[in-house]
């Protein structure tokens, strides 16, 4: 950093110890952190034609005053003042709320000026400012500053202009020639006063142009960087598995493999026989077929000599998946065994002294596998289930149980691209895009809450037929006594409905792990019709005979999860059903269970979801890996994502990046941040 931009905000004329203090609380300490504190919005105060102005969007409109002011006070202090305005070719109303005063300041056929909230459908203006006159306003654009303590936007823009005064000459270019020129980018001196100092749309625009991809530029070289250093410092096992048998036991397999999941264990096993240690994200919608491609995985792992381990985050699962396998690799006498917790004593003990002596081919288990007494013979493949599930810690003790084995992490979470590509920028990403043929698309559809009769009796009908239902109730913590309570009212109100006739069951988070077993288990071989359940069903069950599912209060969902849940039924030859019982108060709200019976695209779902909500909330507070830009959205400026990456993988690899002076800068960067030190990132 620039030694003059390095001092202390305290050298502007005005802040003393006490503003610096409100500065620092706001993370402002030096003359740099002050040039690139930028607004969070600008206030836009063009002079526009109303015809081009969105319903309940910002306006500033100038008029001639076509009425007497009307003032008329209700409740208490509470006012509310009317008035008509000639704004161009239209006669509007305008309202101002609780400034009686302003009555004394306007009068007929004089001109104003007035900003506020346009309602297309009244024609009506709320306003919350008034000028009497033509507009005097310096700039169109005014910018909103985010503040703490007694700081006003005024304040802050003028510590800024005081030091683009004193400093502006010290701000130096971070970018070099060659990526300016090449995307016309303004000089970063010019683009900073641009963004506190706009004199028009356009001129803003093309400052938060550069800023986006400067940002999004130095973050994925810091991606880029890692992902080198992983290659080059974390020698892996080159595993040669055997191709022919491979191939026997893919031809084995009940269904052949979609294109896309052969183009997926390709890059999978390319990865498996090349020096370098795999670090690889599989994603694949709900039922796309990542467990064969993992099985495919674990047995090129055993015909190459080594060891596999499947991870995944409940013990249901697990028993699933050691099942599943089982049936899988029994003609080709390959040893699986499952370790979970439940697993206790000789048992326990027989199972840990085999795996050392390598005679146990692949681990199943939960996250019982990162015990420190668990120790494999010789571990060649890691593969985990529903990785965001795991912590970034726990992931990492399963890696370090062998010798740099290779790493596949699986989601049935679609994660968009533009997030894919930012918080896992590390990893290679590999996507199964592509259903397995002849698999029935599941009809969803929409019920306000007061049709539940009607839904039940449909729910009924496929019960007659022989089929099974899951009934999911909202559970937001799982400490929350309302929302349990809430799914035990739904199972005593159903149990009476369908009493005599149908079996109902009941699994929330509250239940020990072998009562939820012992549900699950029940639900499985069908002594229990209707499952009432929390969201802890979101992750694998799999019951084929399930065809329907009703989600209550399914607004309080989002979308990636109301596909997850859907995700459990569908699962076998006949044509399965959701139901989604909501009342949404607002458009999103709305707008998600419209999208939700539109498609069942686990992919189309998650950009919407992007869309809807942002990033921070796609993984949960708990995750972390998001990186915090001050102007880039990952969301609506992923095509400048794109672009940065691809441009940083070409640096990174390139000698000249590494010696060339006009790259120093961006090099600082990468050195101060850790990265080339194989530091891992936040």
């Amino acid at each position: 950093m620039n030694g003059q931009l390095n001092q202390s905000v305290m050298v502007l004329k005005g802040i003393g110890e006490e503003t610096a203090e409100m500065l620092s609380e706001m993370k402002i300490k030096t003359i740099q952190d002050l040039l690139e504190y930028f607004p969070y919005r600008y206030e836009d105060y063009r002079l526009r034609d109303l015809v081009e102005v969105g319903h309940h969007e910002k306006v500033t409109v100038e008029g001639k005053v076509q009425s007497e002011p009307s003032l008329v006070y209700y409740g208490r202090k509470k006012s509310k003042l009317t008035i008509h305005l000639l704004a161009g070719r239209y006669l509007i109303k305008v309202v101002f709320f609780n400034q009686p005063y302003l009555k004394a300041k306007i009068s007929m056929n004089e001109t104003v000026t007035i900003s506020g909230k346009w309602d297309a459908h009244r024609r009506t203006i709320t306003a919350n400012e008034f000028q009497a006159g033509s507009s005097t306003k310096q700039n169109d654009f005014e910018p909103v500053y985010s503040l703490k303590g007694g700081l006003t936007s005024k304040g802050i823009r003028k510590f800024i202009s005081l030091a683009f005064q004193q400093f502006g000459s010290f701000i130096e270019e971070t970018l070099p020639d060659s990526l300016l020129k090449k995307y016309r980018l303004q000089s970063r001196r010019d683009c900073l006063k641009a963004m506190h100092f706009p004199q028009n749309q356009e001129e803003l625009k093309q400052a938060r142009r550069r800023l986006v991809y400067e940002e999004f530029l130095l973050f994925q070289l810091k991606m880029q960087s890692l992902r080198k250093f992983e290659r080059e410092h974390s020698q892996g096992i080159r595993q040669n598995y055997d191709l022919e048998r491979l191939q026997e036991f893919i031809n084995s397999l009940p269904f052949p493999l979609t294109n896309a999941q052969k183009r997926v264990v390709n890059e999978m096993l390319t990865d498996m026989k090349s020096p370098f240690r795999m670090n690889r994200l599989l994603q694949g919608d709900v039922g796309s077929g990542k467990t064969i491609v993992a099985a495919i995985g674990l047995y090129a792992a055993v015909t190459a000599g080594f060891q596999g381990a499947l991870m995944v985050p409940t013990e249901i699962l697990a028993e699933q998946h050691a099942q599943g396998l089982r049936q899988l690799f029994e003609p080709f006498t390959v040893r699986c065994e499952l370790l979970t917790s439940s697993i206790k004593g000789k048992r326990r003990k027989e199972i840990l002294q085999e795996l050392v002596e390598g005679n146990v081919d692949i681990l199943i288990g939960t996250h019982a596998l990162i015990q420190d007494e668990v120790t494999f013979h010789r571990l060649g493949l890691v593969i985990t289930d529903e990785q965001h599930r795991f912590g970034v810690e726990q992931r990492r003790i399963l890696r370090e149980k062998g010798e740099n084995p290779d790493v596949l992490f699986m989601t049935a979470t679609p994660i968009p691209r533009t997030l894919a590509i930012t918080v896992f920028g590390e990893m290679d990403v590999s996507v199964i895009d592509e259903m397995p043929a002849g698999r029935k698309t599941i009809e969803t559809y929409w019920a306000k809450p007061e049709m539940l009769e009607r839904v039940l009796a449909f729910v009924e009908k496929q019960l007659v037929k022989g089929h099974q239902a899951y009934v999911i109730c909202p559970l937001i913590e799982e400490s929350d006594k309302l929302d349990v309570q809430n799914a035990i009212d739904v199972h005593t109100a159903l149990s009476h409905y369908f009493q005599n006739r149908y079996r109902v069951g009941l699994m929330h988070g509250r239940l020990s792990a072998e009562e939820k077993d012992s549900v699950m288990k029940a639900f499985s071989r069908n002594e229990v019709q209707v499952l009432v359940s929390t969201t802890v069903v979101e992750v694998g069950v799999n019951v084929p005979n399930a065809t329907i599912m009703v989600i209550y209060d399914a607004e309080r969902f989002g979308l990636s999860q109301l596909h997850q849940l859907r995700g459990r039924v569908g699962r076998g030859s006949d044509q399965s059903f959701c139901v989604l019982l909501a009342s949404p108060k607002s458009e999103t709200g709305q707008e998600r269970m419209r999208i939700m019976t539109e498609t069942n695209d686990g992919f189309v779902l998650s950009e919407k979801d992007l869309e809807l909500r942002g990033p921070g909330d796609f993984f949960g507070k708990k995750q972390s890996g998001i990186p915090e830009f001050k102007v880039a959205d990952m969301v609506h400026d992923y095509r400048a994502l794109e672009t940065a990456r691809n441009d940083a993988a070409i640096l990174i690899q390139s000698p000249y990046f590494w010696s060339s002076s006009e790259y120093q800068y961006l090099r600082n960067q990468l050195e101060e941040s850790g990265v080339l030190e194989g530091e891992k990132l936040d």
